[in-house]
């Protein structure tokens, strides 16, 4: 097993937990067996992510493995919305996020490693080439990607990453999620991004056109945060696509291509 960086761990137990996390945050919890991980985030009122993570069910309650940066203020906020709820909730520096053959699978994709919770001295190498893998994997993360209060969960896929559960009861920043996704035909989504001159911040264009802005890059490999609809449109016109100046390519997944298809349609009627 090997250590992931930056990362911290929050220990929730008590009998309240699960009813705390279901009132608050993205993910269900419903039906959730011990050793199975989750992926979820807690969200602004008006919708955006505050932090994600991946949340690991265990005997004694919940471990939460989410960035070091967005720790402390996601146990304030858990911590304030515990109201009167049996929940204790700490940060245990003793315990690190790994990642290796062992543990769960990770929620957001079959072609990343398995996740676990471990002691501190059981992971003391740190993951080889981890952001890469995540990027080639179609997966953004807080802190490389974004940070508190800059995205929607559909901005960085979280929907089709089983992080959000639309059927479940209110949580914190519910009614403009569903409401985004009520409406459908999202203008935003974050995509696999290859060329030659890919770097973090960088624009993303088609013919003269802005459509979005690389949010990671790594050996011609990266993310980009695109707007949909301009996509579609450059690809209608067939323009090409650019990253300072030099080609890129944008990869069509199946999910994204449905999406451009609808959108393109809408565009016709």
């Amino acid at each position: 097993m090997y250590r992931l960086p930056s990362r911290s761990i929050l220990v929730l137990s008590g009998p309240d937990t699960l009813a705390l996390l279901e009132r608050t945050v993205t993910h269900t919890v419903a039906d959730w067996a011990e050793g199975e991980a989750r992926y979820g985030a807690l969200l602004t009122p008006q919708g955006k992510i505050i932090a994600d993570y991946i949340a690991h069910r265990t005997a004694e309650g919940v471990q939460i493995d989410v960035h070091a940066d967005a720790a402390e203020d996601l146990l304030k906020r858990l911590k304030m919305f515990r109201l009167r709820s049996a929940v204790e909730i700490v940060r245990d520096e003793t315990l690190v996020s790994a990642a290796g053959a062992e543990g769960a699978p990770d929620p957001r994709g079959a072609a990343l490693p398995r996740r676990s919770v471990v002691e501190a001295d059981a992971a003391t190498e740190t993951f080889p080439g981890w952001d890469l893998l995540a990027m080639e994997a179609g997966v953004p993360e807080w802190g490389r990607d974004y940070r508190a209060a800059e995205v929607f969960p559909t901005d960085i896929n979280m929907d089709l990453m089983g992080g959000i559960d639309y059927k479940k009861g209110c949580f914190v920043g519910q009614e403009v999620a569903s409401r985004m996704k009520r409406k459908g035909l999202i203008r935003k989504r974050t995509v696999r991004v290859r060329g030659g001159a890919l770097a973090a911040d960088a624009e993303v264009r088609a013919g003269a056109g802005l459509i979005g802005q690389v949010t990671s890059a790594e050996g011609g490999e990266g993310l980009a945060l695109i707007r949909t609809d301009r996509f579609a449109k450059a690809m209608q016109a067939a323009e090409a696509v650019s990253v300072n100046e030099a080609a890129a390519e944008i990869e069509t997944a199946p999910w994204l291509a449905a999406e451009l298809k609808a959108l393109m349609e809408a565009a016709d009627e």
